[in-house]
Parts: structure tokens; sequence; C-alpha cells
């Protein structure tokens, strides 16, 4: 008989996953693929605990792909490295003839999934994989979830050294493009590494407008 808590450590085992899988596997380094199945494996179990009905094949898929945007073969010299993630899992899903709608509903994910206060109001694809990513990385919803499927969780996919070690590969996913950071979360670590680097005040930018007030027009 298979133990609760085996049965919810599976991962989809169609032929879109596997492929998913490979690529992952890949191009990408031990820390974030462990990572990046933690990611699915979380949400899907955060999904089966709000009773959610979602699609496991296109949560894994943007689990999977939600991070390539960091490696060298998929980063642009000018989006957003999610942006770069959610193209790069379009492509894929596009050479597998998915309907748009589906690869509009990972992209979204993908792209959406260091943004807060917004998923949660979309699909449950596009919310777990935010909710999956904020409980590994930051431990977001560490106490609600259940121990004795989060530590076998780790235990098959193991955060070693992950908190610094991500940090440094997460920086170098964008370091050079600091400037596609603005106005997100990910200024904070360009600001962190790169000595004097200031990610633009908005306020600043407000004022320093073209547009003069009406008031000065008279």
């Amino acid at each position: 008989m298979v133990s609760s808590t085996a049965a919810n450590l599976v991962i989809p085992d169609s032929l879109l996953a596997k492929e998913a899988t490979g690529i992952l596997r890949e191009h990408s380094t031990e820390l974030l693929f462990n990572h990046s199945v933690r990611v699915y494996l979380f949400a899907a179990e955060q999904g089966r605990q709000r009773k959610l009905r979602f699609d496991a094949e296109l949560l894994y898929v943007a689990a999977a792909f939600h991070d390539l945007g960091l490696i060298k073969k998929f980063s642009s010299q000018d989006e957003r490295f999610e942006v770069d993630s959610a193209n790069a899992a379009r492509q894929f899903l596009s050479a597998h003839d998915i309907p748009e709608e589906q690869i509009q509903t990972v992209w979204q994910a993908i792209a959406l999934h260091t943004t807060p206060g917004l998923t949660q109001h979309m699909r449950p694809e596009v919310a777990l994989l935010y909710s999956g990513v904020g409980l590994d990385v930051l431990g977001r919803g560490f106490e609600q979830f259940s121990t004795e499927l989060r530590e076998e969780i780790v235990a098959r996919y193991p955060r070693t050294n992950f908190k610094e070690e991500f940090l440094q590969q997460y920086f170098r996913g964008f370091a050079h493009k600091p400037g596609t950071t603005t106005g997100t979360v990910n200024a904070h670590v360009c600001e962190r590494f790169i000595p004097g680097y200031k990610s633009p005040n908005t306020c600043d930018l407000i004022a320093s407008s073209p547009f003069p007030n009406s008031d000065s027009l008279v």
C-alpha cells in the first residue's frame, strides 16, 4: 500500500512532462533543478489542500521552466528573466501544439511568479506556482504545510547550501541587465550585490517627467 505522503510526491509522467524534465535537467543546475521540482510538489499539495481544480501537467511545466531565464541559453539582453523563462515555456508548448489558452496560463504563471498581490486572483495554476515559489524560497506558509510531507520533499530534492547558493545563481541570471529589475523584488538583489547600484526611485521619475504642471503654463 502506498502511503499518502509518497502518493503526494508524484510528478506527472506524461510525454510533455518528461520532456520538460529533460530540458530542465540538461540546462539547469542541480540547485535549480531541485528547487523547481520542490516548487511543483509544494504547489500541487497546496492546491490539493485548498481543493482547487488545477491542471497538474501545466503546473509542472510552469515549475520546470520558471527559472530557466536565469540560464544563459534562455536569457535575453533586455527582458525580465521571468519573461525569458515564460517565453521559453511558450516555445516549448507551442512546439507540442498545446492550445493557446493553456500556453497563456503557463506564460502568466511564470511571468508573474515574483509579483506579489496579483496571482491569487488568477487561474489556479498561476496562483499555485506563486505560492509554491514563496514557500520554497521565502518559507511563506511554512507552518501551515504538512511537516511530514515537507521533510520528505526536501529529503528527495535537497536544499544543499540553498540560501547562499540560490542568491548567487539568482543574481547571476540578471546581473548583466539590472535595469530590467526596476519596480520588482529583484531590484533588492541588484542593490545588495552591485556596489553603488541604486534602483530608480519612482518619486524621482515623476519629478523629472517632461510634462510641466499646468499651473506653470499660465
